[in-house]
């Protein structure tokens, strides 16, 4: 298993490279770029709670609380760290690669203009390196299965949310989003490669 995520990582950020430096002067190409268009300012109100789900006033009590549970569940302890690390690497990641390839924000953007480059989405990258992986590490644990039935699906859910959130407030074009994704799939992957953490196994009891 950890062959094939070394793999994995290696893959995700070889397209999350290409796709970078394929697009990081111009917005996605007039085809694309319409479609997002046809998603854009609908149910803001929803998409800006949903947008917060990502921001630090939101993500500092979800690490702290995922620190509570290593601190009180023993057999959860390296699977909760290893959550808060990933949260972390993909959230500073996303702003470092930023910078590196300094695309350009959207214009027509819904309620609030962010001014910080456009690729990878962080959001992006968040939700899929830290809801998704909780996701993933919740229906393969040894939980109730209603628990594993009920709650990863809402993990899931939440992180398209926030995904659909970023192109209905205007902010991110689709192939941030997909950067942002690749990114966190490239950094997780390698994560589990090289720490001896299985946090996808059976064994997580409460």
């Amino acid at each position: 298993m950890r062959a094939i995520a070394a793999a994995v990582a290696v893959a995700a950020f070889a397209l999350f490279a290409v796709l970078g430096f394929a697009l990081r002067s111009a917005p996605d190409p007039g085809w694309l770029l319409t479609w997002e268009v046809t998603l854009q300012n609908h149910s803001t109100l929803i998409a800006w709670w949903l947008t917060w789900a990502c921001y630090v006033q939101v993500l500092v009590p979800l690490a702290l609380a995922s620190l509570i549970v290593a601190w009180r569940v023993p057999a959860w302890r390296s699977r909760a760290i290893f959550a808060v690390v990933m949260l972390l690497l993909c959230w500073r990641g996303a702003d470092l690669f930023q910078h590196v390839f300094m695309r350009p924000r959207r214009f027509d953007w819904v309620v609030r203009h962010e001014t910080a480059f456009s690729y990878p989405s962080s959001h992006a990258a968040i939700a899929t390196g830290f809801y998704l992986l909780w996701a993933a590490m919740l229906a393969a644990s040894d939980l109730p299965q209603r628990v594993r039935a009920s709650v990863p699906p809402l993990f899931v859910a939440l992180a398209v949310a926030v995904l659909w959130s970023r192109l209905a407030l205007g902010a991110h074009y689709l192939t941030d989003l997909a950067g942002g994704v690749l990114l966190a799939l490239a950094i997780v992957a390698a994560a589990w490669a090289i720490v001896p953490v299985k946090v996808l196994a059976r064994q997580a009891r409460v």
